[in-house]
């Protein structure tokens, strides 16, 4: 007799077991192209341009990465209604390799900081750096609470001004 109660307690427990399993699908990030407008929980970033260095400052003082400095341009708006902070991020390439933000960007211009504290309806703005090898990459985005995240696809440019060709025998100007 006190099996057959036992049965129905154990096929409700079950039954929720196997529609809880169900409903947890599995979180597919989306990728975006540089310049949209992403959001991710409450923050919406937006991906301006890129720059590759090979050294930060000029000098004794200048900085060589092991790599090359990776700077990514970018805001980073609030649409809480409460102050947050805007989570580091990193890079991925194509082979799955994945760099993270430097802590320290000294000499960087418009370093946007490593710890980003922003009111409502304001953005942080600026660069954030990365020592990485030239690569295409995406850039992953997190929502305040780190849980849920995008990717930015970066393309690889180095946005080099090249010099107008010069005709043979003509003077420089």
């Amino acid at each position: 007799m006190r099996h057959t109660r036992l049965v129905p307690v154990l096929a409700a427990l079950c039954a929720s077991l196997l529609l809880g399993s169900c409903s947890r699908s599995k979180y597919k990030a989306a990728t975006y192209p540089m310049g949209e407008r992403v959001q991710v929980g409450n923050i919406i970033y937006t991906v301006f341009e890129t720059q590759w260095l090979t050294q930060i400052g000029e000098g004794l003082s200048a900085r060589v990465p092991q790599n090359r400095y990776f700077l990514v341009r970018l805001s980073a708006a609030n649409a809480s209604n409460g102050d947050l902070m805007v989570p580091n991020m990193t890079i991925e390439d194509d082979n799955g390799n994945d760099y993270t933000e430097l802590t320290n960007g000294e000499g960087v211009p418009q370093w946007l900081g490593f710890l980003r504290q922003v009111k409502p309806a304001e953005a942080a703005q600026g660069n954030v750096v990365f020592d990485a090898p030239p690569r295409h990459y995406k850039l992953k985005i997190v929502d305040e609470n780190e849980e849920r995240f995008s990717f930015v696809d970066i393309p690889l440019t180095f946005n080099a001004e090249m010099p107008e060709p010069m005709a043979p025998g003509s003077d420089k100007k």
